[in-house]
């Protein structure tokens, strides 16, 4: 069982991420400071620490150093997002911003520990061996499951991409994995020593995404008392990657193709320019040139993006891969849980295969996750994945859109007409509120994180309001 350290000096942070991780079967330990954990652990002995940047005494960096080779993983608040990007030069493995959903918690973690796991096990080779291997075998060099047409045609483009500075444009349904494809071109880059720095276009107030990205001087805006470098900035000499670039405003668009055109940036602010060295790559599960046409993104931004596109097929489009990636979640679950004799029912395999997915892989991981913690014995039976869709139906290829829309709300189909599900519920209370409510207070209200808000409206197709109550 992995064992983990917390190092938060808020108790109550502290204990509900303790509490996350533990009934996620993680162990693990806590401290409030950097001495705290020097004093009471040895700090090496971690598979993983999880840190805040700001601490009483030593921040949170001074991990790095003390961890010897441990990863850090670092949590630090928007304000000082800019340091916790300081903090991945000086060897932490990532950060994670403030306030963070539950699922992208456990997902850095897992994905963290999933590559200290396989570098840790990776054999040494040499260089004629490892030219040598099969082309199918640098799947796993990308770090993607994919044997189906599409995706292998998708692995190729990548080893044929990655090496240039080329930018990239990934385009796909939300859960498909482009983040995957991101760290895929980076880590086979000659970048790949430099930084990566993720950015979610949509999680980031409209108000502060230019700051955030090409930073600010003193006085630039109120509240800004000094200067501040940006995230295009801190990518310098690496990678940068948007996600969800066509949430962008316009007007942190023209900046943007600023860097592409002359590579440098100008700080909201400033009068003078300074060069920069970013490969660029962004992602969007939407139509960004229908957008273009409808005047809702820049059409020479669009240009310049799609030098070259990527497409990722959704899940239900991958035929035997479903089973492939539904099995390796199954596995690393029950690595988690201690259980190595989790396995899925006939039933349960040609539910997953013949399910629709329309949450993609994020939704398949969720439902492999609950069935293997709800399971009482080794066999995981279609019932327990909550997608509900009769298995009768299998046989039939024509799947209507009621039913794809109980599988979706996960348990609707066994309640009566007359109650809502969660994501009816959901749906009813945006729109009911959207219109007197910001976005931070409709995510309040819900007791979610503005991200995972904005997630469930592309999920639901519920447009945000971008006029009227300023979000």
């Amino acid at each position: 069982m992995p064992h983990i350290l917390i190092v938060e000096d808020e108790t109550i942070i502290r204990s509900a991420l303790r509490r996350l991780l533990e009934r996620n079967q993680y162990e693990v330990s806590e401290a409030g400071s950097v001495q705290e954990a020097q004093e009471r652990f040895n700090v090496p002995g971690f598979d993983l620490i999880v840190s805040d940047l700001r601490l009483p005494g030593a921040p949170g960096t001074e991990l790095i150093r003390l961890g010897q080779g441990t990863p850090v993983l670092i949590m630090t608040s928007y304000a000082s997002l800019r340091s916790a990007v300081d903090s991945m030069k000086m060897g932490a493995v990532d950060y994670i911003a403030k306030p963070f959903d539950h699922d992208e918690m456990l997902q850095a973690v897992a994905r963290i520990l999933r590559e200290r796991e396989s570098r840790g096990n990776a054999p040494r080779e040499s260089q004629d061996e490892r030219n040598d291997k099969p082309s199918t075998a640098s799947t796993g060099e990308i770090g993607i499951i994919g044997a189906c047409d599409s995706m292998q045609s998708l692995f190729s483009k990548i080893r044929k991409v990655a090496p240039t500075d080329s930018t990239v444009l990934i385009q796909g349904e939300s859960g498909t994995g482009k983040e995957l494809v991101a760290r895929a071109l980076h880590n086979l880059s000659r970048r790949a020593k430099a930084p990566m720095i993720s950015v979610n276009c949509a999680a980031i107030p409209e108000s502060l995404i230019e700051s955030e990205l090409f930073g600010h001087e003193k006085g630039a805006f109120t509240g800004a008392s000094a200067g501040r470098a940006g995230l295009v900035e801190a990518a310098d000499g690496g990678t940068l990657f948007l996600d969800e670039i066509g949430e962008l405003p316009l007007e942190a668009q023209a900046r943007l193709l600023r860097v592409l055109q002359e590579g440098e940036i100008r700080r909201v602010g400033s009068v003078q320019s300074q060069k920069v060295d970013v490969r660029l790559i962004a992602a969007t599960h939407r139509d960004l040139k229908t957008l273009a046409r409808q005047n809702q993104f820049r059409e020479d931004l669009y240009y310049r993006l799609n030098v070259i596109a990527l497409m990722l097929p959704p899940l239900r489009e991958r035929g035997q891969d479903i089973l492939e990636i539904a099995s390796s979640f199954l596995l690393r679950q029950g690595k988690r849980m201690e259980r190595s004799d989790l396995r899925f029912t006939q039933e349960a395999e040609q539910a997953i295969r013949h399910y629709s997915w329309p949450g993609n892989v994020r939704e398949l991981e969720n439902a492999i996750e609950r069935a293997a913690i709800l399971c009482e014995g080794p066999d995981i039976c279609a019932e327990l994945l909550g997608i509900d869709v009769e298995l009768d139906d299998y046989d039939d290829e024509s799947f209507d859109d009621d039913r794809l829309a109980a599988g979706r709300a996960g348990n609707a189909s066994h309640e009566p007409t007359e109650d809502l599900s969660l994501e009816d519920y959901f749906q009813h209370f945006v729109l009911e509120h959207q219109d007197h409510m910001t976005e931070t207070e409709l995510a309040r209200k819900l007791g979610i994180s503005r991200k995972c808000l904005w997630e469930r409206r592309q999920r639901l197709g519920i447009p945000r309001k971008r006029s009227g109550v300023a979000g």
